[in-house]
């Protein structure tokens, strides 16, 4: 297959001639780059709207991730807010293709170095109390098929709240893999190791979060 960046810089003639700034970010600039990496493009102008948009150029698939200004702060808002910093990512790591998104890129390299925000006393108890509620019902699940699915259910969360509690970003997929790597990389082979059974593993981080928290919870909007 040819190079990306040339055939990425192609397809951004073609389609954004008029763009800010371009990149190209994803998996296909670096080590984990596999056979069926996409060209993950993100573009930057003014016209509207802002769109998301798959195909394929020159045997590539694509993803075309086209914002105006504003939506890209929405975007950039709603992710931090979320700790999930998958907009951070693609812009700070992405390649120029067109015009220069240095400043944009900086700014969230270091949105990525300094980490999410604390998590708030509300948040942390809603952590709990979740991962508390699936603990209960998986313990008591006597039916194989949901005790099937609230395995899958309980593995995936403990993931997501060793995350948040432990001061990390957290996502899904692949990334909620790389981004428990990145926290701990010990916790990490463990909760792989526990895929089909996590309760051990999801009582020791709310025991480091505090404890299950059940009775006397109380949320408000």
């Amino acid at each position: 297959m040819s190079d990306p960046v040339t055939d990425a810089r192609e397809l951004v003639r073609e389609r954004f001639p008029r763009a800010t700034w371009v990149v190209l970010t994803g998996s296909v600039l670096g080590p984990d780059r596999t056979a069926g990496s996409d060209l993950d493009i993100v573009v930057l102008r003014d016209e509207e709207p802002g769109f998301r948009e798959s195909l394929r150029f020159r045997g590539w698939p694509v993803e075309l991730f086209v914002h105006t200004p504003a939506q890209l702060e929405r975007f950039l808002a709603s992710d931090l807010a979320a700790r999930k910093p998958s907009t951070h990512r693609m812009i700070a790591t992405g390649v120029p293709l067109a015009g220069d998104p240095s400043v944009l890129q900086r700014r969230c390299a270091q949105v990525l170095a300094s980490g999410p925000p604390p998590l708030t006393g509300a948040e942390r108890d809603r952590l709990r109390y979740g991962l508390t509620d699936l603990l209960d019902d998986f313990r008591h699940a006597s039916d194989p098929g949901e005790r099937a699915v609230l395995a899958v259910t309980l593995w995936t969360e403990t993931a997501k709240a060793a995350l948040l509690l432990g001061g990390g970003w957290v996502s899904h997929g692949k990334w909620l893999l790389r981004e428990l790597r990145g926290l701990d990389p010990q916790f990490a082979e463990r909760w792989l190791a526990v895929r089909e059974n996590a309760v051990d593993l999801a009582g020791e981080v709310l025991d480091g979060a505090g404890g299950p928290l059940f009775e006397g919870y109380v949320s408000r909007p």
